[in-house]
């Protein structure tokens, strides 16, 4: 885990190391470490390294990395199942100098080129520059979990961890108007009809399970995928009991392998399902003794999960401290999590796990996991019902009224009326009448200045037509949904220097369950049912078999009340009017506090992105 910046240029007064060294100062925080610099003997390509160790904490084991004379790499994540890929290459004739991931990357990329991210289980953003061929290749992680941003002009190619590596390079900080539109009415931080695109004009994105060349010798810059999930491939056609044990095996195995470290390692406990098990996990692989779980808790608070912490460890035995954020903190922390985020955030959850991952820093412990991922692959929030029971609808009624019922005795309270029976009916006409419907309701905005609505207002809204509930969990995991969260955690972890590693987003265990019918997703009334089932000796009862669902929630709401959040939200406010975005007539209305997870948060998303201005 650590931050990466490089440059590549002809023209060799761009690639130099005073120039890297700016860009790696400003990430700094991700690689408390040591740092590196690295300048090809050609003097067109050049890198930089912040080093956080993890794994071989030698200086042997340093980037930038050199191997066999030709290739050099920076790498920032970690590859899980490096110890098996190493033992393969050296049977293959392959040596090594270190016991590290990133050489086990080099020695894979020149036995296989690019297809060699086929084999990595991983989170990852890495970059090899070929030196015989002038060639650089970057490569990132199937789902996400690890940044990296570029920018490209007729002069040069330059690319980082995070976009303040970039600015500090001379690229102009401007922000993307057509993205804070969608922000501003829809609450969208990223385009899923465009997922290289960012925040901020001219600076673009790798998106998730793509690899990318730039050839320096014709500039010629290519981007693909190298990995999808088929959602027509056939489905699993096994039993309740096998899909249950291929599900734990695979699950046990990805925990296993992201506890492959050489420095202390903990985890995030929310008192949710995901958390909860990942927790249990760690104390049946005999880890109890080593592990330390770290909670945010809001006393006096309706949502506060301390009830459902204390019962993980009253059965497992395991320490577990404990960090409760209030207002104060929050605007006092408010620049410093902007800064570190870059782009807008949904919520004062972002806080939150913010000041867990310092907790962890505060204990000395590096490495975390974290239950990230599984709502999206495993249908965990409330709002997959409806999907689930329109497709139920088409295919078998009466298992349809059964599961509507369970849902409605669990207390589900996601509204299923005639317009739902028409969407089942009818998907491609729902989706278009859902496009244009919220595109007019953007238009209308009235906080909005007519002018910038004219000029920038085109609507990201973009929801493919979704027949099945795995269509739905493959937009929110892979075009809408997921990589903001992952863009959450790699900051808020990276600002205390921590390293987040997540369990469920093994891309073996993720394929799997795309190959589950919906059945093993919702069941009875509950969500994420296979993983329950799975969990199910592991965890108390109100935990495996909880109804409700709290997203990681602070006192948003009240913490509205705060003169300090209310000095900072007209602050916020006069920018944006000053700006052109808002109209005058936004300073006069009353402040509208709600819960973070609540729709149309309108202030919430003022008072971020006039902070970012």
């Amino acid at each position: 885990m650590c931050g990466i910046a490089g440059i590549i240029s002809l023209n060799r007064k761009l690639v130099s190391a005073d120039r890297l060294k700016k860009m790696t100062d400003s990430i700094a925080h991700r690689g408390p470490d040591g740092q590196a610099h690295w300048v090809s003997e050609e003097g067109n390509a050049g890198f930089g390294h912040r080093r956080l160790c993890i794994i071989d904490l030698r200086e042997i084991a340093a980037q930038p990395m050199s191997y066999l004379g030709r290739y050099t790499i920076i790498h920032n994540g970690e590859i899980y199942n490096y110890l098996e890929l190493r033992e393969s290459l050296i049977k293959d004739g392959y040596s090594f100098r270190t016991e590290s991931d990133t050489e086990v990357i080099l020695a894979s990329y020149a036995k296989h080129g690019a297809s060699c991210v086929s084999g990595f289980d991983g989170m990852f953003a890495f970059a090899i520059w070929d030196e015989q061929e002038q060639l650089l290749f970057v490569a990132r992680d199937r789902l996400g979990e690890k940044p990296f941003y570029f920018y490209k002009d007729e002069k040069q190619l330059i690319f980082a961890s995070e976009m303040k590596a970039l600015w500090a390079a001379g690229v102009e900080k401007q922000v993307n108007e057509r993205m804070l539109f969608n922000y501003l009415t829809l609450g969208y931080t990223q385009n899923p009809g465009n997922a290289g695109e960012t925040y901020y004009n001219n600076i673009y994105k790798l998106p998730a399970r793509f690899i990318m060349t730039y050839d320096l010798k014709t500039d010629f810059l290519q981007r693909s995928a190298y990995w999808d999930i088929d959602l027509k491939k056939e489905q699993f056609q096994g039993n309740d009991e096998e899909a249950i044990s291929e599900f734990h095996r695979l699950f046990t195995e990805s925990v296993s392998r992201r506890l492959r470290s050489d420095v202390p390692l903990g985890t995030s406990l929310s008192g949710g399902l995901d958390s909860s098990s990942i927790t249990a996990e760690l104390v049946r692989k005999g880890q109890k003794e080593k592990t330390k779980s770290f909670s945010a808790t809001f006393p006096g608070f309706q949502k506060d999960e301390s009830a459902f912490i204390s019962k993980i460890i009253s059965r497992h035995k395991i320490e577990n401290n404990i960090t409760s954020p209030n207002a104060d903190e929050f605007i006092n922390d408010f620049e410093k999590l902007c800064y570190h985020q870059e782009e807008p955030f949904q919520s004062a959850s972002i806080y939150a796990q913010y000041r867990v991952y310092e907790l962890a820093k505060q204990n000395g412990v590096t490495v975390l996991l974290d239950g990230q991922g599984a709502d999206e692959i495993m249908a965990g929030y409330h709002k997959y019902f409806p999907r689930y029971w329109q497709e139920l609808l088409r295919t078998d009624k009466k298992k349809f009224k059964l599961e509507l019922q369970y849902a409605r005795n669990n207390g589900v309270t996601e509204a299923w009326n005639w317009k739902n029976r028409l969407a089942a009916s009818f998907p491609i006409n729902a989706s278009l009448f859902r496009q244009n419907s919220n595109s007019r309701k953007q238009e209308r905005n009235p906080d909005i200045n007519k002018g910038f609505i004219r000029q920038f207002g085109d609507s990201y809204y973009e929801i493919p037509a979704m027949d099945q509930l795995n269509s739905t969990l493959y937009y929110n995991t892979f075009l809408n949904g997921l990589e903001e969260l992952l863009r959450y955690a790699d900051r808020n972890s990276m600002a205390h220097a921590r390293e987040v590693r997540l369990p469920f987003l093994s891309h073996e265990l993720v394929t799997f369950l795309f190959s589950l019918p919906s059945h093993f997703k919702i069941r009875n009334g509950y969500t994420k049912w296979i993983l329950r089932k799975a969990m199910e000796n592991e965890l108390p009862a109100e935990i495996a078999w909880r109804k409700d669902k709290t997203g990681f929630e602070p006192p948003q709401k009240l913490w509205f009340s705060h003169p300090g959040i209310h000095a900072q939200l007209n602050a916020s406010k006069e920018k944006l009017v000053d700006s052109g975005v808002l109209n005058p007539s936004v300073m006069d209305k009353k402040n509208q506090p709600l819960d973070a997870h609540a729709a149309d948060n309108y202030d919430w998303r003022y008072l971020v992105a006039g902070a970012l201005l």
